[in-house]
């Protein structure tokens, strides 16, 4: 399976390729098929969560695995554990993400102009679809997993968006390949889990082509969300940033919403709640004195008005 196909285009002789390597079946798949592709080039990633006793023996597989292919293999070993009222699953996540991060500018992917290669399949962007719908999310939310992305200088791919787990695993039973099975991916109390274990089998029943659909209806969706995040640049030229208040109240409530909303995540790495965009619309439009003030709280801070202008201020 071609699964690089589109990676071979933009990654030079030089270029390393790192993996992100679980040991589980898609980043197993995932390794193979680059290294058949970038022989020189490929390396290994495997971040050990401190979560389970089983991570342990993950680690052994991983390097047993890469010793007989010939894959440099770099282990990260962090704390994973969730704070309270931080959701297992985003904890994991933000740590793996970090790790990956270090393990890229240390180990000259950055510096080569390479990438990190994630393993993510059309199950997962399915998954997180779902996810984004249970939670009332907006277009950024619906438009699930990027294929690239950027973060913190490094440059991350998933070219295996377009593949079912099924497929994948097995491409690897038949080829007599070994990899981990997780137990932790049984486990009811993730709600991932319980989308993957009963949520996905009735749709597959009900919709056998699912995987497809679902798939073209995100890619519409992004679509509709890189034109929105194109009109809030255009607006923001004009409006300027941070915001002129007066400036805002030209536009309409909607216009208004997706310019801060915009403003907020890329400049300051903040998403509002609905409601608190809400409201923050209702005191704009209500600031028609100097007199009137406006101090609401938003993700992790505070959205002010500075004389004309709004303003974010982080909680420290």
């Amino acid at each position: 399976m071609d699964v690089l196909a589109k990676a071979k285009t933009v990654i030079g002789h030089e270029a390393i390729v790192a993996v992100a390597y679980s040991g589980g079946a898609d980043s197993t798949a995932l390794l193979i098929e680059t290294y058949k592709q970038h022989p020189n080039q490929t390396i290994a990633f495997h971040v050990h969560h401190g979560l389970q006793a089983a991570a342990d023996g993950f680690v052994t597989h991983c390097k047993v695995f890469c010793d007989a292919l010939k894959v440099p293999l770099h282990v990260v070993y962090v704390n994973a554990k969730h704070a309270s009222g931080e959701s297992p699953e985003d904890a994991a996540r933000g740590a793996r993400y970090k790790a990956l991060i270090e393990l890229a500018k240390s180990n000259s992917v950055v510096e080569s102009g390479g990438k990190v290669l994630l393993a993510q399949h059309a199950d997962d962007q399915v998954e997180t679809l779902l996810l984004a719908l249970s939670r009332g999310a907006g277009l950024g939310g619906l438009s699930a997993m990027p294929a690239e992305f950027e973060r913190d200088g490094v440059q991350f791919e998933r070219p295996m968006l377009d593949r079912s787990a099924a497929e994948i695993r097995a491409s690897l039973k038949r080829d007599g390949i070994s990899f981990i099975e997780d137990p932790t991916n049984r486990d009811k109390a993730f709600t991932r889990n319980r989308i993957r274990l009963d949520v996905l089998p009735a749709l597959e029943a009900a919709f056998p082509q699912y995987r497809e659909t679902f798939l073209r209806s995100i890619s519409h969706i992004a679509q509709a969300n890189d034109l929105l995040a194109d009109l809030a640049g255009i607006d923001l030229q004009v409006i300027g940033i941070p915001p002129r208040i007066e400036d805002l109240q030209h536009l309409a409530p909607n216009r208004q919403a997706n310019a801060i909303r915009f403003w907020l995540k890329s400049e300051h790495g903040v998403v509002p709640s609905t409601a608190q965009l809400e409201e923050l619309l209702k005191q704009i439009a209500a600031c028609q004195t100097r007199g009137h003030s406006i101090r609401l709280k938003v993700a992790t801070g505070f959205v002010e008005r500075n004389n004309d202008y709004l303003e974010f201020q982080p909680i420290i």
